[in-house]
């Protein structure tokens, strides 16, 4: 995988996303499969239900979930999943629905994938 990037899942589909992971443990108000574009939902990548709901998407408390969502990662076999079939991918795009553009889950997720390819 040479590169990794994020998008809300609300954004127009682009040529240059490549393939389109939605990392949402929910599915995205409002949005269809169709009109979604995804080559893959993998929502065993997403924080568990009792983070995100403790989180709240609360930007001042980023920092801390982003730390026990790591630990998390680090405990998810899918991971090592995640990474070894889409290796060969070109590019890979992130896709979340949070609202918050700079304080989500995918850049989290996005930063961590990275750090284990490394």
């Amino acid at each position: 995988m040479s590169e990794l990037q994020v998008k809300r899942i609300y954004e127009a589909p682009a040529d240059s996303d490549g393939y389109r992971v939605l990392v949402d443990r929910l599915w995205p108000r409002g949005m269809t499969k169709v009109d979604a574009h995804i080559d893959q939902w993998a929502k065993s990548l997403a924080p568990s239900s009792d983070l995100r709901k403790g989180w709240n998407h609360d930007p001042q408390h980023f920092a801390e979930f982003a730390e026990h969502y790591r630990q998390e990662l680090d405990q998810n076999p899918r991971v090592d999943e995640f990474l070894e079939t889409f290796a060969a991918q070109e590019k890979v795009t992130l896709l979340y629905a949070a609202k918050n553009e700079e304080a989500n889950h995918a850049l989290v997720l996005r930063d961590y994938l990275s750090s284990q390819l490394d």
